[in-house]
This record gives structure tokens, sequence and C-alpha cells, in this order.
């Protein structure tokens, strides 16, 4: 559907779950793929997927929250590919636990992981995108968590970060549109991975509930009726990182069932 034949895409927390299912889908139409991870297993077990459907791929190991990882994943991507065109910053955390009693290392490592790492990404490898002068496009993984607040679950330092990362998006596209630099971000709801079983298994100790009337509970209140997948979720980035939505930049796109409409 989408042509990205020639292009490179690098996706960070590519090793499962929504990460792995964009990496596939922008396989598929074509990019070659630099899968990013900080599990090593996971990195290289995506990378053999993605080389077996015909694609290029490596995996780089990295700790995103780290500035020296991230500058040494990225020159390693250039020196494989000698470009990189999409940045999926898609690498993230969940912490079920009431704001006022997390730790203080606890709030910076979610915010690290979720908000830090996504500029760091950029600042490494927007400019060889701006030296190009060919355009690119970098899609951040936000939530509809970042829209409005989880009534599911205490996710209130996840829903901060997430709510920066619309931010971060829009300050960005600004900077880089001179440069025909694409910057926008997705917002899945409720979608069916190991981070809402997560979600479910610790709500249901926190609260003594029954497990799975979180995710239950979420369902409900899904006008459409069913929870989305990870692969419905890569069907919006392959538009996102296509030429399909060159004139969109800024835009933090809703992905909900229509649980969240603004």
């Amino acid at each position: 559907m989408y042509d990205l034949s020639g292009k490179v895409a690098l996706i960070t927390g590519a090793g499962r779950g929504i990460g792995r299912a964009i990496a596939h889908r922008l396989a598929k139409e074509g990019a070659d793929i630099v899968v990013s991870d900080i599990q090593h297993e996971s990195a290289h077990s995506v990378t053999n997927e993605i080389i077996v459907m015909g694609r290029e791929a490596i995996a780089c190991v990295a700790d995103v929250t780290k500035a020296d990882q991230v500058q040494r994943m990225t020159d390693h991507a250039l020196n494989r590919f000698g470009r990189i065109d999409v940045l999926v910053n898609n690498a993230g955390i969940n912490l079920i636990k009431p704001m006022l009693q997390m730790t203080e290392s606890e709030w910076e490592n979610i915010f690290s992981v979720n908000l830090k790492s996504y500029w760091l990404c950029a600042r490494a490898i927007a400019p060889q995108m701006i030296e190009r002068g060919e355009g690119g496009k970098i899609i951040n993984a936000s939530s509809k968590a970042g829209k409005s607040p989880s009534r599911y679950a205490p996710i209130g330092a996840y829903s901060t970060t997430k709510h920066g990362v619309i931010g971060f998006t829009r300050s960005l596209a600004i900077e880089l549109a001179p440069s025909k630099i694409n910057v926008n971000c997705f917002c899945p709801g409720i979608v069916d991975t190991d981070m809402w079983n997560q979600i479910d298994r610790e709500v249901s100790k926190l609260t003594g509930r029954q497990s799975g009337s979180s995710k239950k509970a979420a369902l409900a209140d899904i006008p459409l009726g069913r929870i989305e997948t990870p692969e419905g979720v890569a069907k919006l980035v392959a538009f996102l990182a296509s030429s399909e939505s060159d004139y969109m930049t800024g835009q933090a796109i809703n992905l909900t069932g229509g649980m969240e409409m603004n």
C-alpha cells in the first residue's frame, strides 16, 4: 500500500509488541530496518524475522536513555545503510503506582525512557536528514493517556510522559518543518500487548479485583467494541512513514476505537 522502497527505518523498542509489528510492517512496505531494543535476544530475533522476509536488517542493542549508546546506535546504522529516513521513537515503559507514592528514581526512570530517549534519538538522527536535504519522518509513540488520564489504573507518571511526547512532537515539528521533516505521533488506546496485560495484573494486586477486570472495564468504553492489535497500530505508522502523509506534521493521531476524540 505504501512504497518505502529505498528507505531505511530505525525503530526503538522494536523487540516485541507494537515495535515488532511496526518493524514487520515497514519491512513489508519495502524499507530496510534497524531494530533497536535494550534486550539482545529480542533485537536479534526480530532482525532475523525481517531478513527472512527478504529485507535488509541489523540489530542495535542500546539503552536509548544514554546519549553515548544512542550515538553508537546511530553511527552503526549509518555505517551500514548510509542513511536513516524514518525514526520511530517507540520505546516505552509503564509503572502502575500512584504518583505520590513513587520514588524519585522511579519518576526519573519513566521520564528517561518515555521522553528523554525520544529527544536523544531525534538529536542524533535528524541532523543527517537535514544534511541530505531530502526530508524525513520522525514518528513518536504517545498514547490515549497523553490526551486524558486513565480511569482504569494509577498510571499518572506514564500519562504525564505521554502528554510530554505530544508537546515534544509539536515543538519539533515546527523546528524541522523548514527541512521538510515531518514529525507526528500516534496515540493508541487499549492494545493487546504485554504492557496492557501487566497493567491488568498490577491493578488486580492493588485493588483485589479479579484479574482481567481493568481490561474488561476499558473494553466497555470502546465504541467500536474491540481492543486494537499491534498490527493495527503499525498500519497507521506505515502511513505516517510514507509520502502519503507529506502534508501532515505536528499531529497527535488517535487510534482508540472512539475512546478518545480530542
